[in-house]
């Protein structure tokens, strides 16, 4: 990017000091300039960031990576009908889109257990990152991410579109307005869980598409395409099911809303498939202990007023009332009243432009977007300790300051994993 201060030099300059204190807004550039985007994963919401990125006047789409040669060559395809006037080189290996000098930003929207690497590698070559969620594999990658962007000035969004939309932006300020009064339990849920998937026999992979690399820092594992495109979250070897895919976007509101301290145990339970090679939970409950707050999430809508008609939701429990929501709709109750808002609670959070309008905007100014690595972070631990607490069948305890479990090296070992060599 051509601003008076060059993008590489400032990140430079600004390291150290973000390394020592959250991010904050550093320089400005003009909004004339063109920002070059590569796009790295092109599957369904690949396609969906290629497509919203195109569409914002001074973004210039240079590059797209996949590691399956038919999905990289449509998407090519389809932008260039969408934009004729793009011209974008495609690559298998991102690692060549990060050589680029002239790439400012790139998006990542892979399977989830290479995130994490993407967005690092991405960090320490200098350019700017919006991520698909969740967040990362692992809480030990969430860590490594924050650490990296901390040391590198990067700016990064994790793309939970739905934060940007008016309805999170008004539950937030209707628990915040303290008009239900304290909030001592919130429920969260989402329907429906892992599937089987059978017992399918291995195969080899289709000449188009590179198994290894699409593996990459995960375990080795003979190919079947259950494993691969559209099920993948089915495994722990890459994701954490259902439950992993939705958490963030629920979940998000909560933290909006009570910015929630000082998680002490998680006690989750649940069981995975019997019906085939799948092992992520084919439901899964949990309950989190926070400072002044308890939290539960079940696979199901639990026994409160309108929850049967939500397939994804929050309800919140109040010392005056109630508040129930989901991605678009929300209701209050208060004594006999149910209402749709509080007219007497004031506008006070600035509203979004577009979640990928707010996440450029952040790039130029180099301040903080709305999903930011931080705040994303703290609201996807809490997920990765479900995850763990189910897989050893028991409560775990959690230092909040130390980030581990207290006493128990196999919650521990849970939380991260090493590599496959060489994807580090």
């Amino acid at each position: 990017m051509k601003s008076g201060i060059g993008r590489r030099h400032f990140l430079r300059q600004t390291g150290a000091a973000l390394a020592a204190g959250p991010l904050i807004a550093r320089a400005q550039t003009p909004p004339s300039e063109r920002v070059r985007v590569a796009h790295i994963g092109t599957g369904n919401m690949g396609g969906a960031h290629i497509r919203a990125f195109a569409a914002l006047p001074e973004v210039e789409t240079v590059a797209l990576c996949d590691v399956d040669s038919v999905r990289l060559a449509e998407s090519a395809k389809r932008l260039v009908q969408r934009k004729p006037t793009a011209r974008p080189e495609t690559y298998t290996d991102y690692r060549r889109i990060l050589e680029r000098k002239d790439i400012d930003v790139v998006t990542c929207a892979t399977p989830d257990h290479w995130h994490a690497l993407v967005a690092i590698h991405a960090f320490e070559a200098g350019k700017d990152v919006y991520g698909e969620k969740p967040l990362s594999y692992s809480l030990r990658e969430g860590q490594r991410m924050e650490q990296t962007l901390r040391r590198t000035g990067a700016v990064f969004q994790l793309g939970t579109q739905i934060h940007a939309e008016d309805n999170y932006h008004r539950v937030a300020e209707i628990i915040r307005s303290g008009a239900l009064g304290r909030i001592g339990t919130v429920r969260l849920w989402k329907n429906g869980g892992t599937r089987g998937l059978g017992f399918p026999p291995n195969q080899k992979p289709p000449d188009t598409l590179d198994w290894n690399k699409w593996l990459g820092p995960a375990p080795y594992a003979d190919y079947t395409p259950v494993r691969c495109h559209g099920s993948f979250r089915s495994f722990f070897d890459y994701s954490g099911g259902v439950f992993a895919d939705f958490w963030c976007h629920i979940a998000d509101v909560l933290f909006m809303s009570l910015q929630p301290e000082g998680l002490s145990t998680v006690d989750a339970r649940g069981e995975v498939p019997g019906d085939g090679i799948a092992d992520t939970p084919k439901w899964i409950d949990a309950d989190f202990a926070f400072k002044g707050l308890n939290v539960h999430w079940t696979t199901r809508p639990p026994p409160v007023p309108g929850a049967e008609k939500m397939s994804i939701g929050a309800h919140f429990e109040g010392e005056k009332g109630t508040l129930t929501c989901d991605y678009k709709s929300r209701k209050i109750r208060i004594g006999k009243e149910v209402l749709d808002d509080l007219p007497d609670v004031p506008v006070t959070l600035p509203r979004s432009p577009g979640h990928h309008r707010n996440f450029l905007d952040a790039v130029k100014s180099r301040g903080l977007p709305e999903s930011n690595l931080p705040y994303a972070r703290k609201m996807t631990l809490p997920m990765h300790l479900a995850l763990a607490s189910f897989r050893l069948k028991r409560k775990i305890v959690w230092d909040s300051v130390k980030e581990e479990v207290a006493g128990d090296p196999a919650a521990n070992y849970l939380l991260g994993r090493t590599n496959r060599a060489p994807f580090v």
